[in-house]
């Protein structure tokens, strides 16, 4: 067990980026959203009744069907190698599931930029485009000072702002020495190839940015999670951008007894029971290829 958490951990980019609610039954869970309140001067004499209206709604996140990643290890295999085959399978089950969960919430974050707000008033998520957005570092260097002033100027906190990308983007910008000299305020190692902060939002990297038309949901998803991602270059997110609801957490069955006389093997079962959804969309910029 202790290979599959720590392979779920070291492959899981997302889990510190979004946020996450654990429930101990039920099919879903509901995440309250709230629009702002304004202020106005008081008049000597009027009396004050709550004059704010502040527009409330809800987010509804369901769980997905149980995911699972699962190997046999014949016994006669294991004995004739000289090597930890079990650590091994279970650490390859754990980067399985870490993929699944990173892939999923990265969909429903370039989702989330294209979403409408999430009460009346409320902006919805932000596109910026630009042809070259795949292909040159310093695009994408003034795409992120872009998505950093179009979260300002919808109020979104500066905190916990994040920029995911695949590596090929990562490393164009790592490139660019413009944003690593720190003359020019940049932040970075050109000579380990690091990109940490652009207009103060984290770099990311990861190969599980979505890049292809997904046109329908998979058997037992029971959230959105496709769309037309193909021109998707990246995502800028807070951690306000999206949500996972976990049921289950992430688990190790190993069987033994009938099945391993039957077989002469132990099947292996890593699980969780989680799922993904928008909660408020002006927390998210998608960069695309125009």
């Amino acid at each position: 067990m202790a290979e599959v958490l720590s392979a779920f951990q070291e492959n899981n980019v997302m889990k510190d980026l979004h946020r996450e609610r654990t429930i101990t039954h039920g099919k879903s869970a509901t995440f309250p959203t709230t629009w702002k309140a304004e202020a106005r001067y008081h008049q000597r004499g009027t009396p004050i009744v709550g004059s704010n209206n502040i527009l409330h709604g809800q987010r509804i996140i369901s769980i997905d069907d149980l995911l699972i990643a699962d190997t046999v290890i014949y016994e006669l295999d294991e004995a004739m190698n000289h090597y930890d085959v079990r650590s091994i399978h279970t650490t390859e089950l754990g980067a399985a599931l870490a993929r699944a969960y990173d892939k999923r919430c990265l969909q429903v974050a370039v989702l989330a930029a294209r979403a409408a707000g999430a009460v009346t008033g409320a902006p919805g998520g932000s596109v910026i485009t630009d042809a070259a957005m795949a292909t040159d570092g310093q695009v994408l260097a003034n795409a992120l000072f872009s998505a950093a002033q179009t979260f300002d100027e919808k109020d979104v906190p500066q905190a916990d702002r994040a920029l995911i990308v695949r590596p090929a983007q990562y490393y164009l910008m790592a490139a660019t020495k413009d944003l690593l000299n720190k003359d020019w305020g940049g932040a970075g190692v050109y000579a380990d190839g690091s990109v940490l902060y652009v207009a103060g939002i984290k770099i990311v990297k990861s190969n599980n940015l979505p890049s292809v038309n997904i046109t329908d949901a998979q058997d037992g998803e029971q959230n959105t999670y496709y769309g037309d991602f193909s021109k998707t270059a990246g995502v800028v997110i807070t951690k306000d951008a999206i949500g996972t609801v976990k049921l289950k957490d992430l688990a190790m069955e190993i069987t033994s007894g009938d099945f391993r006389i039957m077989y002469q093997a132990d099947l292996m079962v890593a699980k969780y029971a989680m799922g993904h959804g928008i909660l408020r969309p002006e927390c998210a910029v998608e960069l695309s290829v125009a």
